[in-house]
């Protein structure tokens, strides 16, 4: 066996002749360990959250999303969109159209962005699971067109979940300059009913701004024929996403985006992602400062075992080797609140997972869940390990070996 690591071992678990000693261990090690287990969990924590929103988004959003680079819109009779249409991965394929326009209801008005979709756009996304009253995922039929809310949409212009008069739906035309003595005339106007009906995705993005219309109305109103702004897609179960991205992507070139349901929340989860970071930087901080305990753990350790000290170079230990037990006793501490950390830290992510006993405190609904949202990734619960394994050897490394130098010079003076 090792001799420095066997001594640096039996000196961290065995009993100490000043009990203040093994007090001062105990700290340490349960310092290190109370760092690691905030770092995993906040960390968990903030996965929790990233999930929660992804699950939002998950019956909204598809799966894949082409659109253009350049321009609002383009023809999906293109050639090139034809091959990718054709692939065998694909399961659902809808054209979609959104544009801004201006909604009015009595005498309220407010700024919308109205998205038109077609029949099958059900098969694509949950939106069942998302509508909010009495009616069903209808479009239009031989008379009108039906118009889905958002929620905080509905909340604005005060129409009710089943709304009366239509709702009045104005766009520019297209190519066509503001005549100021009828300035109504640069306007197209159209009317939506309403589906009995309004969705709530728990996004302000769309649910205080998105109407859902069928595909027929949006083109008629922002004067389009055949041209969409989107083609999006859903892929069967067996497909991979990332894969059939990448090729798609190849078959397109580079005038068309092809975005996955992450790419197309990119702001959201950047700031998420900001905000994990910052916090893992803060908590890494905080692992810094613990770490000196265990440099005050060392120092009395070292006091404590000066005539072990002796006996060794009587034995003809050298100075290195003496060095290098007590590195290895601070680094064993690190090891050991490391374990012990994500170890406690797993049980509590655990438990907050299946009982929820830190709730978020709203109460009566405020919040969308009632208990913080935990979510366990292996790479995190690795990254903490590392991290607490790099600070704790480094921050004892160059203390270690200068207060042990000092001592070990000074007991050997005496």
């Amino acid at each position: 066996m090792n001799l420095p690591f066997y001594i640096a071992r039996r000196y961290l678990f065995s009993k100490k002749k000043h009990n203040a000693v093994n007090i001062i261990s105990g700290i340490s090690v349960c310092g290190v360990a109370l760092a690691t287990v905030a770092l995993v969990c906040t960390l968990s924590v903030f996965n929790g959250f990233q999930d929660m929103v992804a699950g939002f988004f998950t019956a909204f959003d598809p799966e894949l999303k082409i659109t253009v680079r350049e321009g609002k819109v383009f023809s999906p009779d293109e050639e090139v969109l034809q091959q990718v249409h054709a692939l065998p991965e694909i399961e659902v394929w809808t054209e979609t159209l959104e544009e801004n326009a201006m909604v009015q209801y009595k005498d309220r008005q407010a700024m919308a962005v109205i998205k038109g979709v077609e029949e099958n756009f059900e098969q694509l996304t949950s939106i069942d699971s998302l509508l909010y009253g009495a009616g069903c995922f209808i479009l239009k039929d031989k008379v009108v067109d039906y118009g889905f809310l958002g929620i905080d949409l509905m909340s604005q212009l005060g129409t009710g979940i089943q709304f009366v008069d239509a709702l009045k739906v104005y766009a520019p035309k297209r190519n066509v300059r503001v005549n100021l003595a009828n300035p109504s005339a640069a306007f197209n106007r159209e009317y939506l009913h309403s589906p009995g009906a309004v969705f709530i995705v728990n996004q302000e993005k769309y649910d205080a701004r998105y109407v859902l219309t069928s595909l027929s109305f949006a083109r008629r109103l922002f004067d389009y024929d055949t041209e969409v702004s989107a083609i999006e897609l859903k892929l069967k179960p067996d497909a991979d996403i990332a894969a059939v991205q990448k090729k798609i992507a190849r078959l397109l070139g580079e005038r068309f985006n092809v975005q996955n349901r992450y790419e197309q929340q990119a702001d959201v989860f950047r700031i998420m992602e900001i905000e994990k970071l910052i916090s893992y930087l803060f908590l890494t901080f905080i692992l810094v400062i613990s770490c000196f305990n265990v440099i005050g753990s060392i120092s009395m350790l070292i006091l404590d075992k000066r005539e072990d000290v002796e006996t060794l170079r009587k034995l003809g230990a050298d100075n290195r080797l003496i060095v290098r037990i007590f590195l290895l006793e601070g680094r064993l501490i690190s090891v050991c609140g490391a374990v012990g950390g994500i170890v406690l830290g797993l049980l509590l992510c655990w438990a907050q997972q299946q009982f929820g006993f830190i709730s978020l405190g709203g109460g009566n609904g405020a919040f969308v869940v009632d208990a913080y949202p935990v979510s366990v990734h292996a790479t995190d619960v690795w990254v903490v390990f590392l991290t607490v394994i790099a600070v704790g050897f480094l921050s004892v490394w160059y203390p270690v070996r200068y207060l042990s130098k000092r001592l070990l010079s000074r007991s050997s003076v005496v």
